[in-house]
């Protein structure tokens, strides 16, 4: 895999996303139409009392990449309400055309007390294009279960056949790696079936391999099929520091497959880096894959987590 990057795509700080925003685009993901490419993310407001919420919105760009057309001036989707596993922010949200209809696979989170959050993942539908989404229920449908314990979250849905196949994941342990710093999260890539998108079977199992070492986090799976071949990209880093250390940050990661649920893990096949300067040149995150057009294009988030925006790469094949 070869990817040339195109620079940034889109930058939060241009737009006015929330009344109270407080910029943030983190982990775009895509929704291919007939005349357009509309690209959902997370951004964030402030509360009363000052605390991050997130919201999902989103920004249309022509089928070539090259056009933004216009971006969302509301959320798409509400907060859950009080006590929901939803409660304090969607993040992040995944799309999927299914029929007449668009399934989102939401990562809803809530603050905790002890620790800094828990998640879980939700559906919600939507009947007009992903304007808008309804939610399928208040709960989630996949959560915290006795082989992943914390952390259910960062939902990649595809359909092959008649299966719809998930990759996302789970928590393993919230640990204090240092006695003046708050409890840290490990997590792990995770891979579930369904035959309907609503009721999921899953075995805890942890698919691709660590690089760093046991407590490395991977997030946010994505899958492309290309020439036989499933390929995956994720992000993963240190468990600890990586807030302070950008070495310790987040990089995308690479693994491939044939039949889907057994993965052979090789970073330096990835085909994309950090730069030497500029937005994404601290860390990579939060990445994406989709096809439009006969071209194959990779979305993802730089510095800081995705506050000054997302770019874009495409294949070269």
């Amino acid at each position: 895999m070869k990817w040339k990057k195109l620079g940034k795509l889109f930058d939060p700080t241009e737009h006015t996303l929330l009344e109270n925003g407080a910029g943030f685009a983190q982990s775009p993901q895509t929704l291919v139409l007939a005349d357009r490419v509309r690209v959902y993310f997370s951004t964030r407001e402030r509360d009363s009392v000052g605390k991050y919420l997130s919201h999902i919105a989103y920004a249309d760009f022509s089928r070539d990449m090259s056009r933004l057309l216009g971006v969302s001036t509301q959320p798409v989707l509400p907060l859950g309400g009080l006590g929901c596993f939803d409660e304090h922010g969607i993040f992040p949200i995944n799309v999927l055309q299914d029929g007449d209809r668009v399934l989102a696979y939401t990562t809803g989170w809530n603050r905790k007390v002890s620790v800094s959050a828990d998640a879980s993942i939700g559906l919600a539908i939507s009947h007009d294009a992903g304007q808008t989404f309804q939610r399928h229920g208040t709960g989630p449908v996949l959560t915290a279960s006795l082989n992943e314990p914390f952390l259910v979250a960062d939902a990649f849905v595809q359909r092959y056949g008649d299966v719809y196949h998930m990759w996302y994941i789970y928590g393993t342990k919230w640990q204090k790696f240092s006695e003046t710093a708050p409890p840290d999260r490990v997590y792990k890539i995770a891979h579930a079936t369904s035959a309907d998108g609503i009721d999921w079977r899953r075995d805890g199992r942890q698919i691709i391999s660590d690089r760093l070492n046991a407590d490395e986090c991977q997030a946010l799976p994505t899958v492309i099929a290309l020439d036989g071949v499933y390929h995956m990209y994720f992000c993963y880093r240190q468990a600890y520091g990586f807030r302070q250390d950008p070495s310790r940050g987040y990089r995308i990661g690479y693994a491939h497959s044939t039949d889907l649920e057994h993965w052979v893990r090789d970073d330096s096949l990835a085909g994309i880096d950090v730069s030497a300067e500029g937005w994404d040149a601290q860390m990579q995150c939060y990445p994406h894959l989709f096809q439009v057009d006969g071209k194959a294009y990779l979305l993802y988030n730089g510095n800081e987590f995705g506050r000054h925006g997302f770019g874009i790469a495409v294949l070269d094949r």
